[in-house]
Protein backbone atom coordinates (compact mmCIF):
# COMPACT_ATOMS: atom_id res chain seq x y z
CA UNK A 1 0.00 0.00 0.00
CA UNK A 2 1.36 3.42 -0.90
CA UNK A 3 2.02 6.08 2.05
CA UNK A 4 -1.16 7.80 -0.45
CA UNK A 5 -3.52 5.02 0.20
CA UNK A 6 -2.14 4.32 4.09
CA UNK A 7 -2.85 8.13 4.61
CA UNK A 8 -6.27 7.97 3.05
CA UNK A 9 -7.31 4.82 4.68
CA UNK A 10 -6.70 6.31 8.33
CA UNK A 11 -8.79 9.14 7.35
CA UNK A 12 -11.43 6.93 6.63
CA UNK A 13 -11.19 6.07 10.12
CA UNK A 14 -11.05 9.17 11.93
CA UNK A 15 -14.50 11.54 11.09
CA UNK A 16 -12.38 14.63 11.53
CA UNK A 17 -10.09 13.72 8.97
CA UNK A 18 -12.72 12.75 6.58
CA UNK A 19 -14.09 16.46 5.68
CA UNK A 20 -13.58 17.13 2.19
CA UNK A 21 -15.25 16.83 -0.93
CA UNK A 22 -16.40 15.04 -4.28
CA UNK A 23 -18.35 17.56 -6.23
CA UNK A 24 -21.90 18.10 -4.95
CA UNK A 25 -24.97 17.31 -6.58
CA UNK A 26 -26.54 21.08 -5.82
CA UNK A 27 -26.83 23.89 -7.96
CA UNK A 28 -24.64 23.59 -8.96
CA UNK A 29 11.04 26.26 -8.26
CA UNK A 30 13.00 24.61 -5.34
CA UNK A 31 12.03 22.94 -2.57
CA UNK A 32 9.06 24.27 -0.64
CA UNK A 33 10.41 25.56 3.08
CA UNK A 34 8.45 24.23 5.98
CA UNK A 35 8.21 27.62 8.37
CA UNK A 36 4.87 28.72 8.55
CA UNK A 37 3.83 32.53 10.19
CA UNK A 38 3.91 33.27 13.60
CA UNK A 39 1.27 35.14 15.78
CA UNK A 40 -1.41 33.82 17.73
CA UNK A 41 -3.33 31.65 16.33
CA UNK A 42 -7.07 32.93 17.18
CA UNK A 43 -10.26 33.79 15.66
CA UNK A 44 -12.53 36.15 16.64
CA UNK A 45 -16.74 36.52 15.97
CA UNK A 46 -17.08 39.49 13.05
CA UNK A 47 -18.36 42.49 14.20
CA UNK A 48 -19.72 45.80 13.12
CA UNK A 49 -17.53 47.50 10.02
CA UNK A 50 -15.49 50.17 11.53
CA UNK A 51 -15.59 53.65 10.11
CA UNK A 52 -12.84 53.26 7.14
CA UNK A 53 -10.10 55.60 6.38
CA UNK A 54 -8.78 56.56 3.20
CA UNK A 55 -5.48 58.44 2.24
CA UNK A 56 -5.80 59.74 6.09
CA UNK A 57 -9.42 61.12 5.45
CA UNK A 58 -12.42 60.08 7.69
CA UNK A 59 -15.08 58.81 5.60
CA UNK A 60 -18.84 59.36 6.70
CA UNK A 61 -20.91 57.84 4.21
CA UNK A 62 -23.29 54.74 4.21
CA UNK A 63 -21.13 51.61 6.01
CA UNK A 64 -22.09 47.85 5.13
CA UNK A 65 -23.73 45.99 7.64
CA UNK A 66 -21.78 43.30 9.94
CA UNK A 67 -22.08 39.74 8.70
CA UNK A 68 -23.75 36.98 10.34
CA UNK A 69 -22.41 36.77 14.01
CA UNK A 70 -22.03 33.14 13.92
CA UNK A 71 -19.19 33.53 11.35
CA UNK A 72 -15.81 34.12 12.43
CA UNK A 73 -12.45 35.39 11.04
CA UNK A 74 -8.54 35.59 12.97
CA UNK A 75 -8.55 38.92 15.01
CA UNK A 76 -7.74 42.65 13.61
CA UNK A 77 -10.36 41.60 10.86
CA UNK A 78 -14.06 42.37 9.89
CA UNK A 79 -16.42 40.82 7.90
CA UNK A 80 -19.31 42.74 6.34
CA UNK A 81 -22.17 41.96 3.81
CA UNK A 82 -22.27 44.34 0.89
CA UNK A 83 -24.40 42.94 -1.64
CA UNK A 84 -27.17 40.37 -2.24
CA UNK A 85 -26.81 38.73 -5.93
CA UNK A 86 -28.94 35.92 -6.52
CA UNK A 87 -26.96 31.95 -7.35
CA UNK A 88 -24.03 34.01 -7.12
CA UNK A 89 -21.08 31.78 -7.96
CA UNK A 90 -17.33 33.12 -9.04
CA UNK A 91 -16.18 36.49 -8.45
CA UNK A 92 -13.46 38.77 -10.14
CA UNK A 93 -12.78 42.96 -9.05
CA UNK A 94 -12.31 45.13 -11.61
CA UNK A 95 -9.36 47.96 -11.35
CA UNK A 96 -11.78 50.15 -10.36
CA UNK A 97 -13.36 48.65 -7.22
CA UNK A 98 -16.60 47.73 -9.50
CA UNK A 99 -16.78 43.65 -8.82
CA UNK A 100 -18.39 41.16 -11.28
CA UNK A 101 -20.55 38.27 -10.11
CA UNK A 102 -21.39 34.62 -12.28
CA UNK A 103 -24.56 32.96 -11.21
CA UNK A 104 -26.28 29.63 -11.54
CA UNK A 105 -28.89 31.27 -13.63
CA UNK A 106 -28.04 33.38 -17.53
CA UNK A 107 -26.90 36.55 -15.68
CA UNK A 108 -23.47 38.38 -14.93
CA UNK A 109 -23.91 40.63 -12.24
CA UNK A 110 -21.80 43.76 -10.91
CA UNK A 111 -21.64 45.45 -7.49
CA UNK A 112 -20.04 48.76 -8.11
CA UNK A 113 -18.01 50.10 -5.75
CA UNK A 114 -17.83 46.93 -3.92
CA UNK A 115 -14.21 47.68 -2.75
CA UNK A 116 -14.62 51.53 -2.10
CA UNK A 117 -15.24 53.13 1.55
CA UNK A 118 -18.42 52.18 2.65
CA UNK A 119 -21.63 50.01 1.33
CA UNK A 120 -21.48 49.34 -2.14
CA UNK A 121 -23.51 50.19 -4.90
CA UNK A 122 -26.86 47.92 -5.76
CA UNK A 123 -26.07 45.24 -7.85
CA UNK A 124 -27.64 45.16 -11.60
CA UNK A 125 -27.50 43.02 -14.49
CA UNK A 126 -23.80 43.06 -16.28
CA UNK A 127 -25.23 40.98 -19.15
CA UNK A 128 -26.94 38.15 -19.57
CA UNK A 129 -25.91 35.04 -21.40
CA UNK A 130 -28.36 32.41 -22.81
CA UNK A 131 -26.33 29.65 -21.89
CA UNK A 132 -26.60 28.37 -18.01
CA UNK A 133 -24.83 28.56 -15.73
CA UNK A 134 -23.21 31.58 -16.64
CA UNK A 135 -20.67 30.61 -13.34
CA UNK A 136 -17.02 31.74 -14.52
CA UNK A 137 -15.50 34.90 -14.35
CA UNK A 138 -12.23 36.64 -15.02
CA UNK A 139 -11.00 39.97 -16.38
CA UNK A 140 -8.43 41.14 -18.42
CA UNK A 141 -7.45 43.10 -21.97
CA UNK A 142 -10.14 45.45 -21.22
CA UNK A 143 -12.28 42.12 -21.51
CA UNK A 144 -14.97 40.53 -18.81
CA UNK A 145 -14.74 36.78 -19.72
CA UNK A 146 -17.59 34.46 -18.54
CA UNK A 147 -17.65 30.57 -18.57
CA UNK A 148 -21.02 28.77 -19.73
CA UNK A 149 -22.17 24.96 -19.94
CA UNK A 150 -21.30 25.17 -23.32
CA UNK A 151 -19.30 28.60 -24.19
CA UNK A 152 -16.77 31.11 -23.69
CA UNK A 153 -18.07 34.68 -23.83
CA UNK A 154 -16.21 37.69 -23.00
CA UNK A 155 -17.26 41.33 -23.51
CA UNK A 156 -15.83 44.79 -23.19
CA UNK A 157 -15.75 46.98 -20.12
CA UNK A 158 -15.48 50.72 -19.67
CA UNK A 159 -17.02 51.52 -16.25
CA UNK A 160 -20.67 50.96 -14.43
CA UNK A 161 -23.90 48.34 -15.64
CA UNK A 162 -23.26 47.30 -19.21
CA UNK A 163 -26.21 46.79 -21.88
CA UNK A 164 -23.97 45.30 -24.59
CA UNK A 165 -24.06 41.50 -25.99
CA UNK A 166 -21.79 39.39 -25.08
CA UNK A 167 -19.70 37.51 -28.13
CA UNK A 168 -18.94 33.79 -27.82
CA UNK A 169 -15.54 32.85 -28.48
CA UNK A 170 -14.95 29.33 -27.79
CA UNK A 171 -17.08 26.62 -27.82
CA UNK A 172 -17.23 23.75 -24.98
CA UNK A 173 -19.34 20.79 -23.72
CA UNK A 174 -20.08 19.87 -27.60
CA UNK A 175 -20.72 16.11 -27.52
CA UNK A 176 -22.88 14.15 -24.79
CA UNK A 177 -21.80 11.97 -21.88
CA UNK A 178 -20.79 8.46 -22.94
CA UNK A 179 -23.23 5.65 -22.85
CA UNK A 180 -23.70 4.22 -19.35
CA UNK A 181 -22.35 7.42 -17.76
CA UNK A 182 -23.10 7.40 -13.93
CA UNK A 183 -25.18 10.66 -14.72
CA UNK A 184 -22.66 12.90 -12.27
CA UNK A 185 -22.73 15.63 -14.81
CA UNK A 186 -20.93 18.48 -14.44
CA UNK A 187 -22.28 21.76 -16.19
CA UNK A 188 -19.85 24.65 -14.61
CA UNK A 189 -16.56 26.24 -16.27
CA UNK A 190 -14.19 28.87 -15.13
CA UNK A 191 -12.04 30.90 -16.31
CA UNK A 192 -8.98 33.17 -15.60
CA UNK A 193 -6.36 35.48 -17.50
CA UNK A 194 -2.90 34.81 -17.17
CA UNK A 195 -1.00 37.57 -19.09
CA UNK A 196 -2.86 37.02 -23.64
CA UNK A 197 -3.78 33.73 -22.51
CA UNK A 198 -7.34 32.41 -21.02
CA UNK A 199 -7.27 29.43 -19.07
CA UNK A 200 -10.65 27.43 -19.04
CA UNK A 201 -11.52 24.51 -16.79
CA UNK A 202 -14.44 22.48 -17.70
CA UNK A 203 -15.98 19.74 -15.51
CA UNK A 204 -17.00 16.29 -16.24
CA UNK A 205 -19.11 14.78 -17.30
CA UNK A 206 -19.66 11.80 -14.65
CA UNK A 207 -18.13 10.65 -11.38
CA UNK A 208 -15.98 8.45 -13.27
CA UNK A 209 -16.01 7.82 -17.12
CA UNK A 210 -14.24 7.81 -20.06
CA UNK A 211 -14.98 10.89 -21.61
CA UNK A 212 -16.42 11.20 -25.52
CA UNK A 213 -16.34 15.10 -25.52
CA UNK A 214 -12.62 16.03 -25.71
CA UNK A 215 -13.12 19.27 -23.64
CA UNK A 216 -14.62 17.86 -20.57
CA UNK A 217 -13.07 16.74 -17.61
CA UNK A 218 -9.99 19.18 -18.54
CA UNK A 219 -8.24 22.75 -18.28
CA UNK A 220 -8.64 24.71 -21.73
CA UNK A 221 -6.10 27.38 -22.82
CA UNK A 222 -6.33 29.56 -25.73
CA UNK A 223 -5.66 33.53 -26.97
CA UNK A 224 -7.85 36.28 -25.30
CA UNK A 225 -10.15 36.48 -28.27
CA UNK A 226 -11.00 32.42 -28.11
CA UNK A 227 -8.15 31.54 -30.60
CA UNK A 228 -5.54 28.19 -30.26
CA UNK A 229 -7.72 26.76 -27.86
CA UNK A 230 -5.47 23.59 -26.50
CA UNK A 231 -5.69 21.23 -23.86
CA UNK A 232 -3.50 22.36 -21.02
CA UNK A 233 -4.43 19.67 -18.23
CA UNK A 234 -6.22 16.54 -18.88
CA UNK A 235 -7.97 13.67 -16.68
CA UNK A 236 -8.77 16.00 -14.02
CA UNK A 237 -12.18 15.73 -12.41
CA UNK A 238 -14.10 18.98 -11.81
CA UNK A 239 -11.76 21.96 -11.12
CA UNK A 240 -13.81 24.40 -10.69
CA UNK A 241 -11.63 26.53 -8.67
CA UNK A 242 -8.84 28.58 -11.13
CA UNK A 243 -6.46 31.04 -10.16
CA UNK A 244 -3.74 32.98 -11.41
CA UNK A 245 -1.04 34.16 -9.18
CA UNK A 246 0.24 37.22 -10.02
CA UNK A 247 3.46 36.83 -8.82
CA UNK A 248 4.26 34.22 -11.38
CA UNK A 249 1.05 33.69 -13.82
CA UNK A 250 1.22 30.87 -12.86
CA UNK A 251 -2.43 28.98 -13.41
CA UNK A 252 -3.15 27.10 -10.01
CA UNK A 253 -6.53 24.75 -10.42
CA UNK A 254 -8.48 22.36 -8.30
CA UNK A 255 -9.55 19.27 -8.48
CA UNK A 256 -12.55 17.09 -6.82
CA UNK A 257 -11.68 13.44 -6.36
CA UNK A 258 -14.25 11.00 -7.17
CA UNK A 259 -16.84 9.49 -5.18
CA UNK A 260 -17.89 5.71 -4.71
CA UNK A 261 -14.32 4.17 -4.18
CA UNK A 262 -14.26 0.95 -2.01
CA UNK A 263 -11.89 1.99 0.37
CA UNK A 264 -12.00 5.79 0.58
CA UNK A 265 -12.53 9.06 -0.92
CA UNK A 266 -9.19 10.26 -2.22
CA UNK A 267 -7.93 14.29 -1.11
CA UNK A 268 -8.90 17.63 -2.96
CA UNK A 269 -6.17 19.38 -4.42
CA UNK A 270 -5.17 22.43 -6.11
CA UNK A 271 -1.59 22.51 -8.43
CA UNK A 272 -0.03 25.00 -10.90
CA UNK A 273 -1.53 23.23 -14.66
CA UNK A 274 0.26 25.90 -16.53
CA UNK A 275 3.69 25.07 -15.82
CA UNK A 276 3.62 21.33 -16.88
CA UNK A 277 4.16 20.13 -20.10
CA UNK A 278 0.62 19.94 -22.37
CA UNK A 279 -1.31 18.01 -21.64
CA UNK A 280 -0.30 17.28 -17.79
CA UNK A 281 -2.38 14.32 -17.28
CA UNK A 282 -4.03 13.91 -13.68
CA UNK A 283 -5.09 10.62 -13.85
CA UNK A 284 -8.70 10.56 -12.85
CA UNK A 285 -10.50 8.20 -12.85
CA UNK A 286 -7.88 5.52 -13.25
CA UNK A 287 -4.88 7.27 -11.06
CA UNK A 288 -4.87 10.19 -8.47
CA UNK A 289 -2.66 11.25 -5.24
CA UNK A 290 0.62 9.89 -5.38
CA UNK A 291 0.18 7.83 -8.32
CA UNK A 292 -2.16 5.84 -6.63
CA UNK A 293 -3.96 3.58 -9.38
CA UNK A 294 -7.73 3.09 -8.75
CA UNK A 295 -8.17 0.72 -11.70
CA UNK A 296 -6.52 -2.71 -11.46
CA UNK A 297 -3.23 -2.68 -13.81
CA UNK A 298 -3.54 1.19 -14.26
CA UNK A 299 -0.35 2.20 -15.03
CA UNK A 300 -0.29 6.08 -13.09
CA UNK A 301 3.77 6.76 -13.19
CA UNK A 302 2.90 9.87 -15.75
CA UNK A 303 0.41 11.17 -13.62
CA UNK A 304 1.63 14.22 -12.00
CA UNK A 305 1.50 14.75 -8.60
CA UNK A 306 -0.09 18.14 -6.94
CA UNK A 307 1.36 20.39 -4.95
CA UNK A 308 -0.90 21.26 -2.49
CA UNK A 309 -3.83 18.90 -0.89
CA UNK A 310 -7.06 19.68 1.41
CA UNK A 311 -9.23 16.53 3.10
CA UNK A 312 -11.81 14.06 1.07
CA UNK A 313 -15.21 16.17 0.45
CA UNK A 314 -14.01 19.67 0.45
CA UNK A 315 -15.11 20.29 -2.83
CA UNK A 316 -12.73 23.44 -3.62
CA UNK A 317 -14.53 26.13 -5.61
CA UNK A 318 -12.85 28.80 -5.89
CA UNK A 319 -9.63 30.79 -4.94
CA UNK A 320 -8.29 34.11 -5.25
CA UNK A 321 -3.97 34.83 -4.56
CA UNK A 322 -3.18 37.86 -2.12
CA UNK A 323 -1.18 40.08 -4.50
CA UNK A 324 2.80 40.32 -2.54
CA UNK A 325 2.84 43.85 -3.25
CA UNK A 326 -1.17 44.80 -2.51
CA UNK A 327 -1.08 48.39 -1.83
CA UNK A 328 -4.20 50.25 -1.06
CA UNK A 329 -6.25 51.28 2.63
CA UNK A 330 -7.29 47.64 3.49
CA UNK A 331 -4.42 45.96 2.20
CA UNK A 332 -3.74 42.90 4.41
CA UNK A 333 -0.63 42.95 7.26
CA UNK A 334 2.54 41.38 5.44
CA UNK A 335 2.47 37.69 6.62
CA UNK A 336 -0.55 37.21 4.20
CA UNK A 337 0.77 38.67 1.15
CA UNK A 338 1.71 36.30 -1.69
CA UNK A 339 -0.51 33.68 -0.29
CA UNK A 340 -3.75 31.80 -1.32
CA UNK A 341 -7.24 31.93 0.07
CA UNK A 342 -9.66 28.61 -1.42
CA UNK A 343 -12.86 28.62 -0.97
CA UNK A 344 -14.09 25.08 0.27
CA UNK A 345 -18.27 24.76 -0.54
CA UNK A 346 -18.53 22.01 2.25
CA UNK A 347 -19.43 18.27 1.82
CA UNK A 348 -22.86 16.64 0.64
CA UNK A 349 -21.14 13.83 1.80
CA UNK A 350 -22.93 12.87 6.25
CA UNK A 351 -21.31 11.33 8.50
CA UNK A 352 -23.30 8.37 10.98
CA UNK A 353 -24.74 11.33 12.80
CA UNK A 354 -25.95 12.66 9.66
CA UNK A 355 -23.73 15.77 9.80
CA UNK A 356 -22.07 16.99 6.97
CA UNK A 357 -18.49 15.98 6.83
CA UNK A 358 -16.41 19.11 5.73
CA UNK A 359 -18.09 22.73 6.72
CA UNK A 360 -18.12 25.09 4.19
CA UNK A 361 -14.68 27.45 4.63
CA UNK A 362 -12.39 29.95 3.35
CA UNK A 363 -8.45 28.62 3.80
CA UNK A 364 -5.40 30.55 3.60
CA UNK A 365 -2.63 28.76 2.19
CA UNK A 366 1.21 30.51 3.06
CA UNK A 367 3.29 30.80 -0.32
CA UNK A 368 7.26 30.87 -0.10
CA UNK A 369 8.01 31.56 -3.86
CA UNK A 370 5.95 30.06 -6.32
CA UNK A 371 4.63 27.34 -3.69
CA UNK A 372 3.38 26.48 -0.88
CA UNK A 373 5.82 27.07 2.21
CA UNK A 374 5.11 23.76 3.84
CA UNK A 375 5.24 20.17 1.23
CA UNK A 376 1.99 17.86 0.98
CA UNK A 377 2.28 15.45 3.82
CA UNK A 378 0.52 12.75 2.73
CA UNK A 379 -0.87 11.35 5.79
CA UNK A 380 -1.95 14.81 6.76
CA UNK A 381 -4.20 16.68 3.98
CA UNK A 382 -4.55 20.04 6.47
CA UNK A 383 -0.16 20.78 7.53
CA UNK A 384 -0.36 22.99 4.20
CA UNK A 385 -3.20 25.55 5.38
CA UNK A 386 -4.99 27.36 8.01
CA UNK A 387 -8.47 28.13 8.31
CA UNK A 388 -9.72 32.04 7.91
CA UNK A 389 -13.22 32.32 7.10
CA UNK A 390 -15.50 29.99 9.35
CA UNK A 391 -18.48 29.55 11.16
CA UNK A 392 -20.90 27.94 8.35
CA UNK A 393 -21.96 25.21 9.84
CA UNK A 394 -22.85 24.15 13.42
CA UNK A 395 -22.20 21.46 15.53
CA UNK A 396 -25.31 19.95 14.44
CA UNK A 397 -24.75 20.10 10.67
CA UNK A 398 -27.49 23.47 10.14
CA UNK A 399 -25.67 26.02 7.68
CA UNK A 400 -25.75 29.13 7.55
CA UNK A 401 -24.12 29.62 3.81
CA UNK A 402 -22.02 27.98 1.30
CA UNK A 403 -18.62 29.72 0.66
CA UNK A 404 -17.89 29.93 -3.25
CA UNK A 405 -16.13 32.31 -5.20
CA UNK A 406 -13.17 34.36 -3.71
CA UNK A 407 -11.21 37.54 -5.32
CA UNK A 408 -9.00 40.30 -4.11
CA UNK A 409 -9.61 43.99 -4.98
CA UNK A 410 -7.28 46.75 -5.35
CA UNK A 411 -7.73 48.48 -2.33
CA UNK A 412 -6.65 45.40 -0.49
CA UNK A 413 -10.25 43.94 0.74
CA UNK A 414 -10.97 39.77 0.23
CA UNK A 415 -14.45 39.22 -1.29
CA UNK A 416 -16.24 36.01 -0.88
CA UNK A 417 -19.56 34.73 -2.15
CA UNK A 418 -21.98 32.43 -0.63
CA UNK A 419 -23.96 30.96 -3.43
CA UNK A 420 -26.49 29.30 -0.01
CA UNK A 421 -27.66 32.36 0.80
CA UNK A 422 -26.80 34.60 -2.20
CA UNK A 423 -24.59 37.19 -0.76
CA UNK A 424 -21.55 38.37 -1.24
CA UNK A 425 -19.15 39.30 2.08
CA UNK A 426 -16.13 41.79 2.18
CA UNK A 427 -13.11 41.06 4.58
CA UNK A 428 -10.88 43.80 5.87
CA UNK A 429 -8.28 43.86 8.45
CA UNK A 430 -8.77 46.53 11.49
CA UNK A 431 -5.69 46.12 13.59
CA UNK A 432 -2.71 43.88 13.45
CA UNK A 433 -3.70 40.38 12.84
CA UNK A 434 -1.09 38.11 11.02
CA UNK A 435 -2.58 34.64 11.68
CA UNK A 436 -5.29 32.26 10.86
CA UNK A 437 -6.25 28.99 12.32
CA UNK A 438 -4.24 26.23 12.14
CA UNK A 439 -7.33 23.11 11.79
CA UNK A 440 -6.89 20.40 14.34
CA UNK A 441 -7.73 16.64 13.15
Amino acid sequence: MTASLAGCALLALAAACSGGGGSSPAPGGGAPATTAPTAAPTATPVGATPTPVASGTPYTGPTAPPANAALTVPSGFTVSQIASVPEVRELVVLPNGDLIAGSQGTTVWIVPDADGPGAAGTPAHFVDVPDTPVAGVAFGDGYVFAGAQHGVYRMPYTTGAQTGVAQQIASIRQGSPPPGSDGDVHVTTSVTVSGTTLYVSVGSSCNACTEIDPTRATVQKMGLDGSGMTTQATQIRNAIAITTDPSTGNVWAGGAGQDDLPEYHPYEYMDPVSTHAAPANYGWPACEEDHVAYTSGANCANEVVPALEFPAYSTLIGAAFYPASQSGPYAFPSPWNGGLFVSAHGSWHADSNNVPIDPPHVAFVPFTGALPTTAVNWNDPTVQWHDFFTGFQNAGGARVGRTAGVAVGPNGSLFVADDQDGVVYRIRPVGTGTQAKRRIR
